[in-house]
């Protein structure tokens, strides 16, 4: 028998859940594209209209455009080392490896620590037990406290990152993994296909689905950075780290130049759509089915 309170049924399942994401999302980036045409500082009960002015100033900003640049190297580095890392990592757990599961789950660990406490235990682990076993060792790489030089205080930005993002991406192509056919893959095997030949030309294709998810959180979550930034190297030594996610919240909330600073989110999010957006769209076109 066919229903026939569809309107109530959308009521019902669909309007909360539509409704808070405009109360969550739609309204507070309306209003915060509203807030780029004024100069507000973020406290002042009056918001002029200035405009383009706030845009002008992003413009003249060097230090937007040089934490963006650091950006843009700190993202190709983790979506990089972290889908590397995770699929290959997933290929091993899913081989029937004795104690995959328990491996599993300690991959996953890092994933349930909030980045805050994770970037103060990382700093802990940096500038107190490498400079130990540098001195213990005489080993120079761990002589001095990597957060104190701007290189490798950007490496140890991009190890922390790629330890904790990993994890989640594992189960990802896990789940990818154990998703292939299993006649698809005798199939190749009784073709002659075999070791690298078998994985770039059959696992690969069927596993692009998986490989389009974990770009897609990879690329958003690197971008938007600021939790580990923060706790792990507050943008030190001398602001040589400081992401695009930190700088814009010091320029709207410490420089009370709000309606700058939310230009400059505006911008990042206007950046980080289209970058994820052409991403989807070229690793969509590679999926195949079984």
């Amino acid at each position: 028998m066919k229903r026939k309170n569809n309107g109530k049924d959308f009521c019902m399942f669909a309007l909360p859940g539509m409704f808070c994401f405009f109360a969550v999302v739609m309204v507070p980036f309306l209003y915060g594209v509203y807030l780029t045409l004024t100069d507000w500082n973020g406290v002042a009960r009056t918001k002029n209209f200035i405009g383009l002015t706030n845009f002008l100033g992003v413009i003249k900003d060097g230090q937007f455009w040089t934490s963006l640049l650091l950006t843009f190297k700190y993202v190709i580095l983790v979506v990089l080392l972290v889908n590397i890392l995770a699929f290959f990592l997933a290929y091993l757990l899913t081989r029937g490896i004795k104690g995959q599961n328990f491996f599993r789950a300690g991959f996953f660990t890092p994933n349930l620590i909030g980045g805050i406490v994770l970037g103060y235990i990382w700093q802990f682990v940096f500038s107190r037990v490498f400079v130990n076993l540098g001195e213990a060792t005489g080993w120079n790489l761990f002589g001095v406290s990597w957060l104190s030089d701007p290189t490798k205080a950007f490496i140890a930005l991009v190890v922390v990152s790629v330890w904790q993002l990993s994890g989640y991406m594992i189960l990802i192509y896990v789940a990818g993994f154990m998703g292939l056919s299993e006649d698809v893959m005798e199939a190749a095997g009784i073709d002659g296909a075999t070791g690298w030949r078998k994985m770039r030309s059959i696992v690969m294709p069927l596993m692009m689905s998986s490989v389009t998810i974990c770009l897609f959180l990879t690329l958003s979550r690197a971008f938007m950075v600021y939790d580990v930034n923060l706790s792990l190297t507050a943008g030190a030594p001398y602001g040589t780290t400081a992401m695009a996610a930190m700088h814009v919240y010091e320029k709207a909330f410490t420089s009370r130049q709000f309606g700058v600073g939310q230009a400059e989110a505006l911008i990042l999010f206007l950046i980080v759509a289209c970058v994820s957006g052409i991403q989807v769209y070229l690793t969509k076109k590679k999926e195949v089915e079984a």
